[in-house]
């Protein structure tokens, strides 16, 4: 029996590429053991597929002052530990990190008894977590070609990222149908992350009138962010947060508005839909959604918006250019290799258990 140990936490983004990979993995007849924190989302997310699970103990490592950089050491070598002894018990032939400082325990542990690792790396530039795990990995994968520059050369694969096969499976009519929309006349699906952004969902209320007159939106707005005022819009839709019927809306969309998270736009891509990205600002993180938004735009996948740019005009415009253009954008992503990452990382996790 073949033997996997997956490892990955922290954010949904650390988990749904393993989720994509398991399908693969069962048919190939692998034994799969997934190791994450205690209580992350993981847990919930990895446990709802019916992998076996277990926690170990995890801490943050931080390039900041905080009163936990004294006693999250402590965890992490409390979670070395626990991993080198589920190594052990369970002797899996490969590692497959997904990243998440909950990684790096598993990741030194199978460099300890000598179990190839493969690393998965999302976003243009390697974080920390990935950075430590790095050295002790057979193979680096990532989801863009300027990442080949932050990676040693003899390590690093260009992959792109695994998309979970559900989601390739949506169907037109059924999100029409699951809409109440129309299907005479376009749609666009705007997506602001699981927690919403006002910036965007503001933007996009602000000239609501004037995108109406041409496209009905489906608009997912996070948590919270629901407008009872525009409750009934002829031809506009909200939601929190939509999960399995998510397939559908996809399908139902003409174009799509979306933040630049490596996931969510690799997933645009797999898809094939003409997107506009309005990366997270500077300001509000590392910086890794505007690189992500200006590689896709280098590669003629997607238009971009920064939002330090979002105006209602720019908004509008921007819409509506990405729209008479979208068969460009579609184009564009129907000639890329990326659209075949689980099948490439299948195969090095394979070569990687025969060398």
């Amino acid at each position: 029996m073949k033997k996997i140990m997956l490892t990955g936490g922290g954010t949904a983004g650390h988990v749904t590429p393993n989720l994509a990979l398991l399908p693969s993995l069962k048919k190939q007849g692998y034994e799969i053991l997934y190791v994450g924190s205690y209580q992350g989302i993981e847990k919930k997310l990895i446990e709802g597929a019916g992998i076996p699970y277990q926690g170990i103990s995890s801490g943050k490592l931080r390039r900041y002052f905080d009163f936990k950089n004294f006693s999250d050491p402590f965890r992490v070598v409390k979670g070395y530990a626990e991993a080198l002894k589920l190594i052990k018990t369970f002797k899996p032939d490969v590692v497959f990190s997904k990243g998440g400082f909950v990684a790096v325990p598993v990741v030194l542990a199978a460099k300890h008894y000598k179990v190839p690792t493969i690393i998965h790396e999302s976003d243009i530039t390697p974080g920390l977590a990935n950075k430590i795990c790095i050295p002790s990995a057979k193979h680096v994968c990532c989801n863009f070609p300027e990442t080949l520059d932050y990676l040693p050369k003899d390590k690093a694969i260009l992959t792109g990222s695994p998309i979970r096969e559900e989601l390739l499976q949506g169907d037109r009519l059924s999100g029409l149908q699951y809409t109440h929309l129309s299907p005479d006349r376009p749609v666009i699906l705007i997506i602001g992350g699981s927690l919403g952004s006002v910036k965007v969902n503001t933007a996009v209320r602000s000239i609501l009138p004037r995108l109406l007159e041409t496209f009905q939106i489906i608009h997912i707005c996070g948590k919270e962010h629901l407008d009872d005022s525009l409750i009934g819009t002829p031809g506009y839709v909200q939601y929190e947060y939509v999960d399995k019927p998510l397939k559908h809306l996809f399908a139902a969309a003409d174009i799509v508005i979306s933040r630049a998270g490596a996931n969510s736009i690799c997933e645009l891509l797999a898809l094939r839909k003409p997107n506009l990205l309005i990366p997270l600002s500077a300001a509000a993180s590392r910086g890794d959604q505007i690189l992500n938004a200006k590689s896709f735009q280098k590669q003629g996948f997607s238009a971009v918006l920064e939002e330090e740019s979002l105006t209602d005009e720019t908004l509008y415009q921007e819409i509506q250019a990405l729209y008479d253009n979208r068969r460009t954008y579609i184009h564009a992503m129907e000639g890329t290799e990326l659209n075949h990452a689980i099948e490439t990382i299948i195969s090095l996790i394979r070569a990687s258990m025969e060398e």
